[in-house]
């Protein structure tokens, strides 16, 4: 058996991709994009009818219609190898716009919908902004189901339990590049692998607390750096994986064991906590960590969302 059998008997395994030709090989339940990984896959030459095709045909529509039509029609696509979900991406420009997160969500399901897509297959990625985290629970209160990404914090964690969000995706690898970068010289990378990792530590943090109260909230560990963050969360309930880890996590037969456990879990001595906007955004604050990574993060997508419009202009 291969790793990626293994950890199949655990946890819910997602490809990490925009490229839907990589899929098939892998056989994920789910799926997840982003602006950088859509702005990746359709600079692939093999992409280019689908891209061209798509601005061909709704040419005279505003820029921003344009986009959402080609993330929808990746996401169609993807749906079509798949069997579960895909992950589709407000606009992060829109990061702290409550109202206009809601309007970009309720488009991007019209538009799978126009396509025969049903609701339930669709995950639309919001940041964990407290704006983007409001307009999730507006958006899960009328049937559209939602991924909370840019997710470092735990208060972050949290306030989307609190509203009651279908899924939330901790960013396991940036807060390991983040601690490791602060620590500099005195990081010892064995000391800090595995289980010792400071993201694999965030996404067990989160997950005890949702199994401990019962918060039916789905998590979904991702930016992974290496096979062994991925083994140390075998248990959890998804994890979004690139196919470059998918490729040597199938490549191994080395065991794998469940790491996380929810029954462990719910006899864990943790003390609930809930947040409003002022408390939220103040322990925001005070995770440095979170601080930057989430600004970091919202900043990178906003440029490759800029750089996935003027490739379109070009087409």
């Amino acid at each position: 058996m291969t790793q990626l059998d293994a950890l199949k008997q655990y946890t819910t395994v997602v490809a990490d991709t925009g490229d839907f030709k990589q899929l098939d090989a892998f056989k994920p339940q789910d799926a997840t994009t982003n602006p950088s990984l859509i702005l990746k896959a359709v600079q692939k030459p093999e992409y280019a009818p689908l891209v061209k095709e798509t601005v061909t045909r709704f040419h005279g529509k505003p820029l921003d219609e344009v986009v959402d039509r080609l993330l929808v029609r990746f996401g169609c696509e993807i749906l079509s190898i798949i069997p579960g979900r895909v992950s589709t991406e407000v606009d992060a420009r829109l990061s702290f716009d409550t109202n206009a997160t809601i309007a970009r969500a309720e488009r991007l399901i019209d538009l799978y919908q126009a396509q025969g897509i049903p609701t339930d297959r669709v995950l639309i990625k919001i940041a964990s902004t407290w704006e983007g985290i409001q307009a999730a629970k507006y958006l899960e209160e009328r049937g559209i189901r939602t991924n909370l990404t840019l997710l470092f914090a735990f208060c972050q964690a949290v306030a989307c339990g609190q509203a009651k969000v279908q899924l939330i995706s901790p960013f396991v690898g940036r807060i390991y590049d983040w601690y490791k970068k602060a620590a500099g010289n005195t990081w010892v990378e064995a000391e800090r692998a595995g289980a010792n990792d400071p993201g694999v530590q965030s996404v067990k943090r989160i997950f005890d607390y949702y199994k401990k109260f019962g918060i039916a909230t789905e998590v979904m560990g991702a930016s992974f750096r290496n096979v062994g963050q991925i083994t140390a969360l075998a248990g959890c309930d998804l994890l979004t994986i690139s196919p470059d880890l998918l490729a040597q996590l199938a490549a191994s037969s080395e065991p794998l064991g469940k790491a996380l456990d929810a029954d462990a879990a719910r006899t864990s001595q943790i003390d609930a906590v809930q947040y409003d906007e002022a408390s939220f955004r103040l322990a925001l604050n005070d995770d440095a960590m979170a601080t930057e990574k989430l600004a970091e993060g919202i900043r990178a997508f906003c440029v490759d969302a800029v750089k996935l419009e003027q490739l379109l202009l070009a087409a």
